[in-house]
């Protein structure tokens, strides 16, 4: 199996990529019997030197349903009755899914409320006050 390009900074080596081709299910015929054409390819994500420790748990956390038991993140296609274009499909999906993972996020402003804001938030909670209010029973 060959490298995996994911921009022109990063590239997946080769021993760090597993692919394994099992029978598809679904329709097909006889055909879906016979051929293994669905694909599985597995990224070892804990012991790849392509990507940092960052990168590593935005990883993990996108990909969350599917690392497998080794930690391993496992991609698979089925989408072609074809092994080598359903090959190069989980390859790309892959490639997609680091690509997203590069892209670290924007830290977060804090921010306050304006002043209106915490008017209308005082206006809401008093009227909502005053409907209780109005609810309830007299006891004299």
């Amino acid at each position: 199996m060959r490298s995996l390009r994911v921009d022109s900074r990063v590239t997946l080596p080769a021993a760090d990529l597993a692919a394994r081709a099992v029978r598809a299910s679904g329709p097909g015929g006889q055909n879906v019997n016979k051929v293994a054409s669905k694909v599985e390819l597995r990224f070892d994500l804990p012991g790849t030197r392509a990507l940092d420790a960052g990168v590593k748990a935005r990883l993990a956390a996108l990909a969350r349903g599917r690392l497998d038991a080794d930690g391993r993140i496992v991609v698979t296609s089925q989408a072609q009755r074809d092994q080598p274009q359903n090959l190069e499909d989980a390859r790309a999906k892959l490639a997609v899914l680091v690509a997203r993972a590069l892209v670290p996020p924007r830290p977060r402003k804090p921010t306050r409320p304006t002043a209106a804001a915490r008017e209308r938030r005082l206006d809401a909670k008093s009227r909502r006050g005053a409907t209780k209010r109005a609810r309830r029973t007299l006891d004299d």
